[in-house]
């Protein structure tokens, strides 16, 4: 089976129906659990990436509380939405799990991490940054300003950015966009606006923090990727990630921008599973 076929289920925990699907022999130990960016549902993980993680792993993709199909209000607050996480990993009887998080996934991730050390065995963190990033004040902008020219250009606001604007960058998206519209039944609630504006303001007050946690106490073997040309979190970033977490390792796509490792699935995907069996 693959993603675009699984169905959607859903669980109660805390007062809140979070909505996931699940791929892969849950038999093999380990689950990778995705944790997603910013405006964004079930649908908008990349195939690639999770059929070619779930040949070797059990994976769960699932939506956070207030986002697509899952109910509740959307937190305003990195934190709140990594106990929402925490919530839905212990609802789902899961011990221990691999955390994979992309952009704001991979804030919550990092938090998730801080706060349940155990729950996580190895961390997976791409297109993202620490609290305190540099650039990050300048995300909500960078959001806005692209939904506008995305609007008026008629154009996915993730071809500009999630990729870059050489040749190579835009023949990129076009085929990333097919992929995620593989599905075409059963797709998950479109993301509302409040969604939206309550994620953004979750990534603005993190990227203020004045006093970022210490990410040195992260023990867990942690790999970082991210494009080389990041405009929505610097890919600075991604250096300061793996510098500050010591059992980590950091790669850098050419060409590549926010969307880096969707751009670069087969090998991204071969890192990863080389990763965890490390």
């Amino acid at each position: 089976m693959l993603y675009k076929d699984v169905k959607t289920e859903s669980i109660d925990a805390n007062g809140v129906t979070f909505v996931y699907r699940k791929l892969g022999d849950p038999s093999k130990a380990v689950p990778i659990v995705f944790c997603n960016h910013l405006n964004a549902n079930l649908d908008d993980w990349d195939p690639r990436i999770v059929n070619g993680f779930a040949a070797k792993h059990p994976v769960v993709t699932f939506d956070n509380r207030g986002v697509g199909a899952s109910s509740g209000e959307t937190p305003r607050t990195v934190e709140e939405m990594a106990e929402d996480a925490i919530t839905f990993i212990k609802a789902m009887g899961f011990k221990e799990v691999y955390l994979f998080g992309f952009s704001l996934g991979g804030a919550v991730a990092q938090e998730v991490t801080l706060r349940q050390p155990q729950l996580v065995k190895k961390l997976i963190l791409t297109g993202t940054g620490g609290a305190g990033a540099i650039g990050g004040d300048k995300i909500t902008g960078i959001a806005y300003y692209n939904i506008f020219k995305s609007l008026v250009t008629f154009t996915e606001v993730r071809t500009y950015l999630f990729f870059t604007r050489t040749q190579n960058g835009k023949a990129e998206a076009k085929k990333f966009l097919a992929r995620i519209s593989e599905r075409t039944e059963n797709r998950d609630t479109k993301i509302a606006v409040s969604t939206l504006k309550a994620q953004l303001a979750a990534i603005h007050s993190y990227a203020i923090k004045q006093n970022p946690p210490d990410l040195s106490v992260i023990k867990q073997p942690t790999l970082v990727a991210n494009g080389e040309s990041d405009i929505m979190i610097p890919s600075i970033n991604s250096a300061h990630l793996a510098l500050e977490i010591p059992n980590s390792k950091l790669i850098l796509y050419k060409d590549a921008g926010h969307g880096g490792v969707f751009q670069y699935g087969e090998s991204f995907v071969k890192s990863v599973l080389e990763f965890l069996t490390d």
